[in-house]
């Protein structure tokens, strides 16, 4: 039985464009793979591992080959806890609206604390940087306000959940975009929902 790991990053619920994606991606894929667990972690309900104080400096502890402290130790636990749930799922969804063109905040404490050495990634001098969540493959629902098309000057969304994504391991990256979910009319903005979500059907049917 295979694992999804479904991080929702937006608070707004039943009024979130990339939720209402990601919800049709997840329905067809359960349709099609009888069986399959989905864990939700809910970035704005869960309570996420506070990383400072000693929990940062257990991180310096670890990149410089040096003991931690208990204190740091206690610290770090609920960072490896997090770790090990993300790592544990065979596949993985995001519903991740667009804030001030990046990421929502609570995203990026998710990653923050996601994103540690040994962990998630390594670093010698022979091979760089290298991920170590490897050969599991990731769907995004991205929803957006605006209308941007293909100026990436404004896309601080994709490019960084890609960019981080790709830093830990993820190399079967799959993505689906809803724009403009704040300018175009309600008719419009409707003709454009029933496309994506039919997109992000079939996709789901294909994951």
């Amino acid at each position: 039985m295979s694992e999804v790991l479904y991080v929702v990053a937006s608070p707004r619920a039943e009024r979130s464009s990339s939720i209402a994606m990601a919800q049709v991606f997840l329905e067809a894929y359960g349709a099609k793979n009888a069986g399959t667990q989905i864990n939700q972690v809910d970035i704005f309900k869960e309570r996420l591992a506070v990383f400072d104080g000693p929990a940062l400096e257990n991180k310096y502890a670890i990149l410089h080959g040096q003991n931690p402290t208990a204190e740091q130790r206690a610290a770090w636990a609920p960072v490896v806890d997090l770790i090990e749930e993300f790592k544990h799922a065979d596949k993985y969804v995001f519903a991740v609206p667009m804030w001030n063109f990046g990421i929502p905040y609570r995203l990026k404490q998710y990653f923050d604390v996601l994103v540690q050495p040994t962990y998630t990634f390594s670093f010698s001098p022979a091979e760089g940087y290298k991920g170590l969540v490897t050969g599991k493959p990731v769907f995004i629902a991205y929803a957006r306000g605006g209308i941007y098309g293909d100026d990436a000057s404004f896309d601080f969304q994709k490019r960084y959940m890609e960019l981080i994504l790709k830093f830990i391991g993820f190399t079967d990256i799959r993505s689906l975009v809803l724009e403009g979910t704040l300018m175009r009319s309600k008719e419009e903005l409707e003709t454009e929902k029933k496309k994506v979500l039919a997109q992000a059907r079939k996709m789901g049917e294909e994951f």
